[in-house]
């Protein structure tokens, strides 16, 4: 009853999960185990290459083994599609439609950034901006906890059990929906305004496992700064930009101004150079220093300023084609 090119994805995603874990598992990282997934759990079925055919002036998916199906078409699907994903999240259903399109070349713009993500602010760059960390996650954690107490009460099989597990994935569908409409449209932004953006090589999973303060780890999973890096990264190549990734070593730590290394604790958030006297704030010196370091450029006397704080509402009201903060 299920396409076979539907089966054998499946099949390629277990051992490609598998060969995953077990590479990580011997770069010495902490390893979980692979989960069965029954009903109500296993929630995409991938059509490769075969299997199906749209029709965008009737807005019909035709699925093998499944029949017609009308769909609510966004936009016009342009270029070879190649595959076709159906997603669950919560109730709905999604059809993700991958297509092999050429390219479109933005004009250049002679701009270049370099970005330093943190928690205090999502990411401050090397022009001064300062954009504020949504945490979307946090600020929704109390009702989230709330719902996960009434259902860990709950019968199992009974209806009102079924209404609190809708419940939570809507929950959490919202919190994913939120922080993915933020992600887009900043990376948007930055891809439109730079020619060439410099950003750190992070080690994020590195970062996580490290310590015992769950609540960093919590809040770098909220940030989702990988996700935000994998947007920067295929918008760029797609739009004839540039991303430069370089090694974080001592961006923090050393002074944009002289290139003099002072130590600082993460709890410092001003840069204060003993050697030349310069101060600034610490994420903006990072961010100077992560241009410098993807340019190639030496080290130069640069300016402090203060910085311009773009709030999380300022990159939600963003349209597609996202405008520059600042707009002369």
């Amino acid at each position: 009853k299920v396409y076979s090119k539907v089966l054998q994805m499946v099949n390629y995603t277990l051992w490609s999960n598998i060969k995953g874990l077990s590479a990580l598992k011997k770069n010495g990282r902490k390893v979980g185990h692979l989960r069965f997934k029954g009903k109500g759990w296993y929630n995409t079925l991938n059509y490769n290459q075969s299997g199906f055919k749209l029709d965008q002036d009737h807005s019909i998916l035709k699925l093998s083994k499944i029949g017609e199906i009308k769909i609510k078409l966004h936009r016009k699907v342009e270029g070879n599609i190649k595959a076709v994903i159906i997603k669950r999240e919560g109730d709905s259903w999604f059809a993700l439609i991958q297509a092999e399109q050429e390219p479109k070349q933005l004009s250049e713009t002679g701009n270049v950034v370099g970005l330093d993500v943190g928690l205090a602010s999502f990411v401050v760059d090397s022009d001064g901006n300062s954009v504020e960390n949504p945490r979307f996650a946090e600020k929704a954690a109390t009702k989230v906890k709330n719902i996960q107490r009434k259902l860990s009460r709950a019968q199992k099989g009974s209806n009102n059990r079924r209404k609190l597990v809708d419940k939570l994935n809507k929950a959490h569908e919202r919190i994913n929906n939120q922080r993915s409409d933020f992600l887009h449209k900043l990376s948007r932004m930055y891809v439109n305004r730079y020619d060439i953006i410099c950003a750190e090589d992070l080690d994020v999973m590195g970062l996580k496992e490290k310590g015992n303060n769950k609540g960093i780890h919590r809040n770098i999973h909220d940030a989702s700064w990988s996700r935000f890096m994998s947007m920067l990264s295929y918008k760029a190549q797609s739009a004839g930009r540039k991303l430069i990734v370089v090694d974080p070593r001592n961006t923090s730590q050393r002074c944009s101004f002289c290139g003099s290394i002072v130590r600082k604790e993460l709890s410092d958030r001003v840069h204060e150079c003993p050697y030349c006297g310069f101060s600034s704030n610490r994420d903006y010196n990072a961010a100077v220093n992560i241009l410098s370091t993807g340019m190639e450029q030496p080290v130069a006397p640069i300016e402090s300023k203060p910085l311009h704080h773009v709030s999380v509402m300022q990159v939600l009201a963003m349209k597609w084609e996202a405008l520059p903060f600042r707009v002369g």
